[in-house]
Order: structure tokens, then sequence, then C-alpha cells
């Protein structure tokens, strides 16, 4: 028998069209409270609907605050959820006793069910209910193409991390094979779902390269790449400072390649003259340790701000670094700052266009900023510092 756990898991995700709770048991509650997904800046929440007079009072809940607040409504105010899905439908009937009874009827797919006018539901690259052999098998879907409660992140950062490569598409060519090293890859989430993208899905002769320190990480990655038949999908163990695997590469990733190691790894992709880069920095320790300016002591002695600042300045020297070789950059919010505080993104597509690095010299000698990245491309400095 289903138990109630399982039934959150079904229906209660980017599927569901409206959740009802009713049949209630206080005075002082509302009869019933609706429920339905709604888009708020790129995010998918659940907005409850509760009457209070006249008026309707919305809240927006996460996935995962919803389903506790379900579960605290099922267990004393409401005997009854009702739930819509594109999928299927389904409901919960607490008896007096409290037991649960659970029932769930699947049926044909609503594609053009309505949501709120206002709101739309994020259609994803990887959809749920289609099951990706990668997703399953590193734990972000099940079998069914579900999404599991606990990987509804990372299930997200994927997705994300594939519309920024959707964006720089036309960058990339496709009358050849392109080769994309992914630094610092770790268990491969992003490295499996680039290849999937390029291969399945946009139909590009790609050729992927995943390096990574752990060994047992790389031994089981390669056994899955090799177990879906992802011959041109590599997996090496090293660092990204010594790898001279390569000469040239048309795009380099990394994702919380922790702090100067991401600086290495930007150096690799402009001296192999990559079209694109996509970088999540980690851990930007190098410049909090050695930032210096009089102007900025009254701020610079709270520690915690000492830290941002660094973090911040230190993604904003990297994309100028960039830019002065030939790129345009953006910087972009990979995810929410709620989940992760390592949620920036450094896109950056070749263009040619050399920028001039003189007020970036000047502003990193002011603060005493050199970074290791400044040094692998000015090994004589920066231009419009002192004596350069």
């Amino acid at each position: 028998m289903m138990t109630t756990d399982e039934f959150f898991d079904e229906l209660i995700n980017e599927n569901m069209i409206l959740a009802v709770l009713s049949g209630c048991r206080r005075k002082d509650a509302p009869s019933r409270v609706r429920i339905r997904p709604v888009e708020v800046k790129g995010e998918i929440l659940y907005q409850a609907s509760v009457p209070e007079g006249a008026k309707m009072l919305h809240r927006n809940y996460r996935r995962e605050e919803l389903v506790g607040f379900l579960k605290e409504s099922l267990d004393g105010t409401y005997s009854q959820l009702q739930v819509q899905g594109r999928q299927a439908d389904g409901g919960v009937l607490v008896s007096k006793k409290g037991k649960h009874t659970v029932k769930i009827n699947p049926h044909e797919v609503k594609e053009n069910a309505k949501i709120l006018s206002h709101n739309r539901v994020k259609q994803y690259i990887l959809p749920q209910g289609k099951p990706v052999p990668f997703l399953v098998d590193l734990g972000v879907m099940t079998r069914e193409g579900r999404v599991r409660e606990a990987a509804y992140d990372k299930y997200r950062q994927i997705n994300r991390f594939l519309e920024f490569i959707q964006d720089v598409l036309p960058k990339l060519p496709k009358d050849r094979e392109i080769t994309i090293v992914d630094f610092g890859c770790g268990k491969s989430y992003l490295t499996f779902a680039m290849y999937y993208f390029f291969r399945e899905l946009k139909g590009y002769q790609v050729k992927i390269i995943g390096l990574d320190l752990k060994e047992d990480v790389i031994r089981r990655c390669s056994r899955l790449a090799e177990e879906y038949g992802y011959d041109n999908l590599q997996f090496l163990q090293g660092d990204i400072a010594g790898y001279e695997g390569l000469e040239k590469a048309d795009m380099v990733g990394t994702l919380h390649a922790c702090d100067t190691a991401t600086d290495f790894a930007l150096a690799k992709a402009v001296q192999w003259d990559a079209k694109v880069i996509l970088s999540v920095p980690c851990c930007q320790h190098e410049l909090n340790g050695k930032i210096r300016n009089d102007l900025l002591a009254p701020v610079l002695k709270y520690g915690i701000l000492k830290e941002r600042m660094s973090a911040l300045i230190t993604d904003g020297i990297r994309a100028n670094l960039l830019e002065s070789a030939g790129y345009s950059v953006q910087i972009l919010e990979f995810i929410d700052m709620e989940h992760t505080p390592k949620n920036l993104l450094i896109r950056a597509v070749k263009t040619g266009k050399k920028q001039s690095a003189e007020p970036l010299g000047r502003m990193t000698e002011a603060i005493r900023g050199e970074l290791t990245l400044e040094r692998l491309l000015y090994p004589q400095g920066l231009p419009g510092a002192k004596g350069v």
C-alpha cells in the first residue's frame, strides 16, 4: 500500500495543477485551502490561497515547505487532500482515528492544463516524467523519471547550467566535432548532462573530458559512461594546473573549482582559445588574505564583510582579465543565494575584441589584489600598475 510520503513524492511536484485541502476539523481555520504552482523569478513555488472575509490571502511555499505544511494539516486540521496533476490525480483521506487512505489514478498527460493566468510553470530542458539514465544512476531521478525530493536543488542546478549553454549554442560550431573540458568534474552531474544535451538533444558531434583528483570518482564515472555507450565522454584523474592533454578546446566549464583552481582553469581556457567559458567559482580565499587599502580599512576590519567583498571583487577581476583577453563577459546568478552562496556564474564568449587592462591594473595595485589569473595571463604585470 502506498504511503503518504510516496503520494507526496508522486504528485506534489511541478506536474501538479491543483491541490485542495478540505474537511476542516477546526472552527478557527479556513474551510479549505487551494494550492497551485506558480513561477516567481524563474523558481517554481506553490501558492496556497485561503479566504479571509472578503479577501483572499496568499502564501508561497517551496516544495519541501509545502510537503511539511500538508503533513501538518492532515495530522490535525484537515481530513482530505485532493490533487490534480498532468500525469495523475489522487487523494488522501484521514479517518477520525488518524488512518491515512491514499489513492492515485494515472491518466493521459494534460499538456494544456491552465495554471494561474499570470504565471507559467517552468519547462526544464530535462523535464520530469522522462527518465534520463545518468540522472537515475546518480540519484536525481527515479526509474519512472520523477525527481527525488532531496535532489530537487541538484535537478534545478543541472537544468540552469544547460540553459546557460543553450543561450550561447550559436557560438559553437556544428559542422565539426567540438571539444569540451569540465575541470573538477566531481560526481559529474553536469558532465553527463552536457554530453546528453549536445549529443542526444541537439545532435552535436562532441568530445567531453572530465578531470578530477579523486580516483574513485573517476573510476565510477568512467564505468557509467561505458554503460551508456557514451564513447566520446572521457574521465581522467589529475589536477587543473598540471593538465597538458590538449592544444585546443571549444568550451571549458568549472563548477565550484576551489580558490585558485578556478584561475588555472580560466587560464587554460584562454590558452586553448576556447570559444565559450562557463565558470562557477568557489572559496575565493586568495584576495581575502592579501587585500589592503587605507580608504577601505574601516569596512575591511569586519571579517564577514571583508570575505564577501573579496569574493565579489575576485570575480570582477577575473571577468575584467577575460575581457582583456578578447572575451565578452557576463556575471550571472546561477541559482538562488538561498540554496548556496556560491551562486555566481562567469560566462565568457570569445569575440577577439580585447579591452584595455590599464584601469584594472591601477585598481589591483591599489588594493594589493594581484590574483593567480593575473600572473598567469600577465607574467610581467598588468598594464597600468607602477613600473609596467
